[in-house]
């Protein structure tokens, strides 16, 4: 297979709301370009990139995959990524190892949530963007509303380079403003272009938009604004030169028309990546220096090598797939580098690239280049792979913390050894989930970023791994605190025969903010407790803490500061102390006014407007508060912050209430602390199931 060099080639990420049309978009693409015999169809599940069994019967994209196709003598590396909240760490990964981003955008729908978070997104990374709008031959597809919402949510420098001719159903062409022709597609999905003389009905219109573009790109490069302002308008060169440089330098974002069902608009699009995208070669890869300073990396096929671990696929049969991004040098076939992250030495058997689920052996991967490699030992998502001599690191991709947990268990015994080991391999594939016994419950939990995410999750076990496990419903983390100040005693005392067993201590806690966890304080003077015993009573009150006072809940948000005692000369040893903590925390619970703290969700629902009142009053009867709410054409989005207890039903509630047609995303906000009258029901159904607790009362 042909080894392209930094220059050759142009790397982006597909991103946009989940359901926007990406996934086809990136079929159109393949196969307008002559990768692919066909059109694949999401619906019909034969795309290139949605090819996980999981994808084709959910009909959504829940994972990141690579394809590539080949545009006039250059490489074009697609990342399709996923576009629902639960999954959209992937379309971080991988806006981490691309020149661009292109945001996709449904005509019909126009900004959503999703498009707004990646884009600011891709601000945080300094990412060119390309806009692409897709559909226009559906049924209220609006070129004028989508730019409208685009530059009042999004950036006022969008700018569209094309404009759709006909609409609707009749959309069958685009006039490209840059070179002022009509372009005419095929009726027959074929993607073929014919190039004629813009239809005269549309010239003042294509005319005007034209005046707009030129003094945009003008706009946003100092030498070509004084040569507009003497001439009254720029050169084509200087129009296309303008625009290639600003959109490198993300000041401008170009917006192309399409219809990836139909290969509408695809060829041009194609025209558009290879002249508006930078290469590896113009674009340096954002690097660490050795102390964390940061730095960049040219994309030298020359330069010792060097790869970033993006992300790792779990596959069954073939092992674990390491997918990368050859930051300098070359990588070949079996040689030998150094996992720079982890300090191990790591032999490359076969490099891959990727369409889809395909794979292709190739014999080397130039610096600039995204490919694979299978079954490596110790390399994992964020690593780096690289030649010794060099001095390469890249910041971790930052993956968000899991919100929502299930228990579970296997339907069949002996399973749990074998759900260890999947959830391992499944967890190197998406590290934002995670799996872990509860040490309270000594429940499995298996937590991740909602309950879509969890569902795929247990859905991959079945189906990849062979394991079935039944879920319960998920634990509320909750947390127990105190709120107020007090001093307290523990002494543990015990006489047997020989050795007796003696400790004492006296501590003070006192409440800390939100967040705070834990603090201890060692405030001992004039050897009152031996200063190799100290550590014991912290060992005791920290044990004490995380088993809970009220329901067993870790107790958290407090400081213990030790501050006198006693000590026996012969009696006294570390299990003693340990043993007086305990009691000493125990003893100031009685008067700390303990109570109970649940975690409080941020919340974003985006629905049709029609429906606002009702979901708003729904957001209120859960304990809800409203934060905000926006309009946004026809859709509004409510914020608010409620507590996680209250949002476990909602994605069938809100699925029902609006018909399919609203959507939600939540992530961890903060703890608060639970009204009374729950507090009383949550300390009655903690005794009853775990058998844990104290007989105290909760204090108002």
């Amino acid at each position: 297979m042909k080894v392209y060099d930094a220059a050759a080639i142009r790397n982006i990420a597909l991103i946009g709301h989940g359901g926007c049309g990406k996934t086809q978009l990136a079929s159109a693409v393949l196969f307008a370009a002559g990768a692919a015999t066909r059109v694949g169809r999401v619906d019909e599940g034969t795309t290139t990139t949605d090819f996980d069994e999981e994808e084709i019967a959910r009909r959504h994209t829940l994972s990141a995959s690579l394809a590539n196709a080949e545009w006039r003598g250059v490489k074009v590396n697609i990342i399709d990524t996923p576009g629902f909240a639960n999954f959209v760490a992937d379309a971080h990964a991988a806006l981490r190892v691309v020149e661009a981003a292109v945001l996709v955008v449904d005509a019909v729908h126009g900004v959503e949530v999703q498009t707004e978070k990646l884009w600011a997104h891709c601000e945080g990374e300094h990412l060119p963007r390309i806009v692409v709008l897709g559909r226009l031959d559906r049924e209220r597809a609006s070129l004028d509303r989508c730019v409208e919402a685009l530059r009042r949510d999004c950036a006022r420098e969008i700018i569209p380079i094309q404009l759709p001719i006909g609409e609707e159903r009749d959309f069958t062409g685009v006039i490209d403003l840059v070179r002022m022709k009509a372009l005419s597609f095929a009726a027959d999905d074929t993607g073929a272009v014919t190039e004629g003389e813009i239809p005269p009905q549309l010239a003042g219109q294509a005319s005007e938009a034209r005046e707009a573009l030129i003094e945009m790109v003008a706009e946003a490069d100092e030498p070509l604004m004084e040569a507009f302002f003497t001439e009254g308008t720029l050169t084509q060169e200087q129009l296309v030169s303008g625009l290639r440089s600003a959109t490198a330098a993300g000041r401008l974002f170009p917006l192309l028309c399409t219809s990836g069902a139909h290969v509408l608009g695809i060829q041009p699009l194609l025209d558009a990546l290879v002249d508006y995208v930078p290469s590896p070669a113009e674009r340096p890869f954002p690097t660490l220096t050795a102390d964390g300073a940061s730095t960049s990396t040219a994309a030298d096929a020359a330069a010792p090598s060097a790869g970033f671990v993006w992300k790792t696929i779990a596959d069954p049969f073939a092992g674990r797939i390491t997918m990368l991004r050859v930051v300098s040098g070359t990588l070949r076939s079996d040689e030998t580098v150094h996992n720079a992250t982890r300090d191990t030495a790591e032999r490359l058997g076969h490099l891959l690239v990727l369409q889809g689920k395909s794979q292709t052996h190739v014999s080397e991967l130039r610096a600039g280049d995204l490919g694979a490699v299978a079954k490596l030992r110790d390399t994992h998502t964020g690593d780096v792979l690289a030649d010794r001599s060099t001095a390469i690191f890249v910041a971790p991709v930052t993956f968000p913390e899991p919100v929502l947990s299930y228990a579970i268990e296997p339907k069949s015994r002996g399973d749990e050894d074998k759900i260890s080991t999947a959830m391992q391999r499944l967890r190197e594939e998406d590290p934002s989930i995670s799996y872990a016994r509860d040490p309270q419950t000594h429940e499995l939990l298996l937590s991740g970023l909602g309950q879509l995410h969890i569902e795929v999750t247990v859905a991959k076990l079945k189906r990849r791994f062979g394991v079935e496990v039944n879920l319960k419903p998920p634990r509320i983390p909750y947390r127990e605190t105190i709120t107020t100040a007090t001093e307290a005693h523990g002494r543990h005392k015990k006489q047997t025969g020989g050795h007796g067993q003696f400790g004492d201590c006296r501590i003070r806690v006192e409440p800390l903010p939100r967040g705070q966890d834990f603090e201890f304080v060692d405030d001992i003077f004039g050897g009152s407790i031996p200063r190799q015993f100290v550590p014991a009573v912290e060992k005791g009150i920290q044990e004490a803490r995380m088993r809970g006072f009220l329901a067993g809940f870790p107790l958290v948000d407090f400081r213990a500061t030790v501050y006198d005692g006693s000590y026996h000369a012969v009696d006294s040893n570390e299990l003693s102390f340990k043993m007086a903590g305990t009691l000493a925390l125990k003893d100031a619970m009685t008067r700390a006014r303990p109570t109970i703290l649940e975690p409080v969700m941020d919340v974003e629902v985006y629905a049709p407007s029609d429906f606002a009142g009702d979901l708003m009053g729904d957001l209120n009867s859960r304990r809800g508060r409203i934060a905000g709410m926006d309009t946004r054409g026809p859709m509004t989005v409510i914020r608010a912050q409620v507590p996680m207890s209250e949002m476990l039903t909602y994605e069938q509630h809100l699925t029902s209430a609006t018909g399919g047609r609203g959507s939600y995303h939540m992530q961890y906000s903060h703890y608060d602390e639970v009204p009374h009258a729950l507090q009383t029901r949550i300390i009655a159904e903690a005794k009853h199931a775990h058998g844990h607790g104290h007989d105290a009362e909760v204090e108002a």
